[in-house]
């Protein structure tokens, strides 16, 4: 019988996916896949009509914050291909959707996005050198280099932002059409790649959306994208401050806890402020994608609050256990690579705070009455 609700989701990585995590970490627990799909948990947000559960996005978003208490909840679940799948079934040709879109769905296909190089500002896209240039048989040559590509190892295509012409677009080149040319070492762990073509040819139905469009499609894959980065970050914001609160209250220091201790109660409340108020601002954030908006004031502020969430309350935590918090058995040092990430990945803060204030105050500006 499969479990169902918000608490069995939690139940499950808590209980699943959480002590597995260093054999995730390793590449090995496909065998948990399975575990979710008998619990009724997989692909809850991906399209029925592929073999999902059809979750609106606005429900999903409802537990994305409990799924994301791992890194590794969402491709345990099976909804890791959500941002992938929406582009691919809204944009993609009808030959390439029948191709991969159901076994995306369901695991059997693997694929990566491709966008950032070495070498050019993340924040500044319009540097992007990878080119595609279009034949006149209609196929596409494939020239350039990626990396920060998660998961390239193992993708049987890759999603590249490329040159075409004056703008960009975006083309799915298959296995075989790029070259590893090597694992990131990103703060000690892996899973990022760097990538190369080498004027690979690839198909005209391998192109995602018109020529032209790349940007205005990584857009709409951004905002999806910062929004579900928020609601795990925020997920395992709360994941330390639980582990914060249970060793304050159950260390013996004296005849005492250190709960007892008033600077452990200040680690307490910052960091519960902190968590408090990225799950307000993400959840508002939310809201809006939810409905189709791209909200770029409400996105940038829960991104920046749930990165900010998450390295105060691992900080605390690994302060509240002393030096067994810098041991991998207690999961700290794992969720401290991923908050100080989190200031970079999807953006750097700066870049938010920067753009975000300039919108606040450009419609000050043009505010009614003013």
């Amino acid at each position: 019988m499969p479990v169902t609700g918000h608490s069995a989701l939690r139940r499950f990585v808590d209980e699943i996916v959480i002590p597995a995590e260093p054999e995730l970490d390793a590449g090995g627990g496909l065998e948990l896949r399975t575990l979710a799909q008998d619990a009724g948990l997989w692909a809850r947000p991906l399209p029925a009509e592929l073999g999902g559960g059809g979750q609106p996005l606005a429900d999903y978003f409802a537990v994305a914050e409990d799924e994301g208490r791992s890194d590794h909840g969402p491709d345990v679940v099976g909804s890791a291909s959500l941002l992938t799948v929406r582009m691919l079934a809204a944009h993609a040709h009808p030959e390439l959707q029948d191709a991969v879109l159901e076994d995306l769905v369901a695991g059997r296909v693997h694929m990566s996005y491709a966008m950032t190089e070495p070498g050019v500002a993340g924040s500044n896209p319009s540097g992007l050198r990878t080119t595609a240039e279009r034949g006149a048989d209609g196929w596409w040559t494939v020239t350039g280099r990626k990396w920060f590509t998660s998961g390239a190892a193992r993708a049987d295509l890759v999603l590249v932002v490329a040159r075409t012409g004056d703008g960009f677009s975006i083309v799915a080149v298959p296995a075989g059409g790029f070259r590893v040319e090597r694992e990131l070492d990103v703060l000690g762990t892996g899973g990022q790649h760097e990538i190369s073509f080498d004027a690979v040819r690839v198909p005209p139905t391998h192109l995602v959306g018109e020529p032209g469009q790349g940007m205005r499609l990584a857009g709409e894959r951004l905002a999806l994208g910062r929004t579900l980065r928020a609601l795990r970050w925020t997920g395992q914001a709360q994941r330390c401050l639980d582990l914060l609160a249970d060793r304050a209250v159950s260390r013996a220091l004296g005849d005492g806890v250190l709960a007892d201790r008033q600077l452990v109660q200040r680690l307490v409340f910052e960091s519960e402020l902190e968590v408090r108020s990225a799950r307000l601002l993400t959840r508002e954030a939310a809201e809006l994608v939810a409905l189709g908006e791209r909200a770029p004031v409400e996105v940038s502020l829960a991104k920046v609050a749930a990165a900010r969430a998450l390295n105060t309350a691992v900080d605390a935590a690994i302060q509240i256990y002393g030096a067994e918090g810098l041991t991998a058995a207690t999961g700290l040092p794992r969720l401290l690579r991923v908050a100080r990430a989190a200031r970079i990945l999807d953006g750097a803060d700066e870049l938010h705070v920067t753009t975000t204030g300039r919108r606040l105050l450009t419609r000050r500006r043009e505010a009614p009455g003013r």
